[in-house]
């Protein structure tokens, strides 16, 4: 008889209202107000990168226009994010994961997940492990995180989310059938709002009526997906942890509280969001063959154009120029533009860099 693999111990760590949660540590006067990171809603308005857990009772949420925001919560305290401070707090959080494992899988600067089947410190326990995590981050960096402990990441996932803020959620093997049966559609990771609409359409409200699909009629109604959720509906996520990912892109956008009318403005801020690029080119050691900009009008309209090198780049005046040439080779006519993204791709086979961790400018 062939031996059964061990049942892994997955944690996934989520942190709470990231962004907010650093600007109330780093100024007091913030604490107990409903404070939302991102663009201001002055002029047009910008985008909600996060918001305070006083400010999410009031229904504001991450993405939601800023002028949106406001009127849900007139009383919100808008500040500007300092994504230079949330890596710097990033990276302390990772030291913290490091200390019991080296199967590390960041998802953002504020996710991550844990493989613990092996711990460094040979406590055995996940549940433990997350607990000891969670308390270090609060002791250490006065935040808080929540944490799910299953055998898989999807669960994991999943189990982070149950009792946020300063959570932890543990689904053993026993419960994930019962788990995933009870779940709505809504709850699933990975399918978004289109997909649960698609679902419910067709009667499909829970993980037990998605199981009552076979796996071929997954595939048929969601395409190469519909595998997948025949899957992790049961439970089943084979996906390893992996601590080193390739980097696909490095890049920077910026939406503007008024539309761009002139080509001076455009250019004036390409060269600012080029800097950008740059720097963080820079900091990682890459050097890209593409550059590809990215262009939204004021009637969402969006466009992208790409220029591509023989030899590799990492120059701030190249990224710069090629982005003038390939805006300008669009029509500027009479057009307004609401934003302007650059990003620089095409690396080297041998650069890597854990996780892409595309720059977003409010």
């Amino acid at each position: 008889m062939p031996e059964t693999a061990p049942l892994r111990k997955i944690i996934h760590i989520d942190m709470d209202a990231f962004y907010a949660s650093v600007e109330q540590r780093d100024h007091p006067e913030y604490l107990g107000k409903p404070i939302v990171v991102g663009g201001l809603p002055e002029g047009r308005g910008g985008v909600v990168a996060t918001a305070s857990y006083e400010a999410r009772k009031f229904g504001v949420r991450s993405a939601m226009p800023s002028k949106k925001a406001q009127q849900l919560c007139p009383h919100a305290i808008f500040v500007r994010p300092r994504f230079a401070v949330y890596k710097e707090v990033s990276q302390q959080i990772r030291a913290i994961f490091s200390r019991y494992t080296d199967l590390i899988e960041p998802l953002s600067l504020d996710e991550a997940y844990l493989d613990v089947t092996e711990d460094k410190l040979n406590i055995g326990s996940a549940i433990d492990i997350a607990q000891e995590i969670k308390a270090a981050i609060k002791e250490e960096l006065q935040l808080t995180a929540s944490a799910g402990v299953s055998v898989n990441k999807f669960v994991a996932k999943i189990a982070s989310d149950i009792n946020k803020p300063d959570g932890l959620k543990f689904i053993g093997p026993s419960a994930i059938q019962t788990f995933m049966e009870k779940l709505p559609v809504e709850k699933f990771y990975g399918v978004g709002k289109v997909t649960a609409d698609k679902m419910k359409r067709m009667n499909l409200h829970t993980g037990l009526d998605l199981k009552q699909l076979s796996e071929q009629e997954m595939i048929r109604h969601f395409g190469k997906t519909g595998l997948f959720y025949y899957q992790i509906v049961r439970g089943i996520d084979n996906r390893p942890v992996q601590p080193h990912r390739e980097t696909k892109s490095v890049g920077a956008e910026d939406t503007f509280a008024y539309d761009l009318t002139t080509t001076e403005e455009m250019f004036s801020h390409l060269d600012k969001i080029a800097a950008t690029v740059a720097s963080r080119l820079e900091r990682y050691q890459l050097k890209g063959r593409t550059v590809t900009i990215k262009v939204k009008y004021s009637d969402f309209r969006q466009i992208t154009r790409s220029q591509s090198f023989t030899l590799p780049t990492g120059d701030e005046i190249t990224i710069a120029e090629t982005a003038k040439q390939l805006l300008t080779g669009t029509d500027l006519t009479d057009v307004r533009i609401r934003l302007l993204g650059i990003t620089l791709s095409n690396f080297n086979i041998a650069d890597k860099e854990e996780g892409t961790d595309q720059l977003r400018l409010f």
